[in-house]
């Protein structure tokens, strides 16, 4: 990600903070992590299996069709949150009508709290005292920005959470909970729960943290290492978060033109649910 991209934190400024750091998923994703009654009926989950594209902001529905060469399958796009670091000028229910008709298939990025013990400032921070109410207010609000763009009932939402001090405890119990919080609200509106973080620190939160409950069930992982895959190189148990519950993030600031449009864009292995329009 090049210094000038704010939808994430820099790439300069995730290496510093790295450098301060120091159950099987049922199908259908998010479900298994719900504690939903079992006779809740769920939308059925739309997969998608292959290599997506995520770019600050959403591109232009000409420069989307013209990137319908193959190569890439899914696009992610920034719902909402505070902290979100662009402008979507692009990103409206036509928007996503237009392109989901070109074929494309769509992953919903929501940048919402970020960690009490994160070095820089945003736009909103959770404390360790108002991270639950703050996740609850936030998860709605991602349903609502979802729902609005034609994103129904049953899609994935992936809250993205940006690099953090995960043996800070009570940092990371705050996260924990602002999670939880988010997750219940998407459950409770009948919408999976996706987690973007990185490998070292917000996502290894996620994926070693004992207590499963409302937790999301499918886990985006960030991991540079140029290597298209979610199996090779997944870091944790291989009975974590299976049957299409994995996105991993293997590329970061590539420039790419097709069709006479060029875009810089973050590259992923995608096997994991995505949003369900129409």
């Amino acid at each position: 990600m090049s210094k000038s991209r704010s939808h994430r934190l820099s790439k300069r400024n995730r290496y510093l903070a790295w450098g301060a750091t120091g159950v099987v998923v049922a199908a259908g994703g998010a479900f298994a992590a719900t504690n939903a009654s079992a006779t809740t009926v769920w939308p059925a989950q739309k997969t998608f299996t292959g290599r997506a594209f995520d770019a600050c902001t959403a591109p232009s529905a000409s420069a989307m069709k013209a990137w319908r060469t193959g190569f890439y399958g899914a696009a992610a796009v920034y719902v909402g949150g505070k902290n979100r670091g662009c402008t979507q000028a692009n990103l409206t229910a036509s928007w996503v009508k237009t392109v989901t008709a070109q074929g494309w298939k769509l992953v919903p990025l929501y940048v919402g709290a970020q960690p009490p013990c994160q070095t820089g400032t945003r736009s909103e921070k959770m404390t360790t005292t108002n991270a639950a109410t703050l996740g609850a207010a936030d998860g709605k609000d991602a349903v609502a920005k979802s729902a609005a763009l034609g994103m129904k009932a049953g899609s994935a939402v992936y809250l993205d959470m940006e690099p953090y001090d995960i043996k800070n405890a009570s940092c990371n119990k705050a996260v924990l909970s602002y999670v939880r919080a988010f997750d219940k609200a998407l459950h409770d509106k009948m919408y999976r729960a996706g987690y973007y973080g990185f490998s070292s620190s917000s996502a290894a939160a996620i994926a070693t943290a004992t207590d499963r409950t409302n937790l999301p069930g499918n886990l985006w992982y960030a991991k540079w290492d140029n290597v298209n895959t979610t199996t090779s190189d997944w870091p944790w148990s291989k009975s974590l978060f299976t049957n299409h519950s994995r996105a991993h993030q293997y590329m970061v600031n590539s420039k790419e033109s097709r069709g006479g449009y060029s875009i810089t864009v973050d590259r992923d292995a995608f096997d994991g649910p995505v949003a369900i329009v129409g």
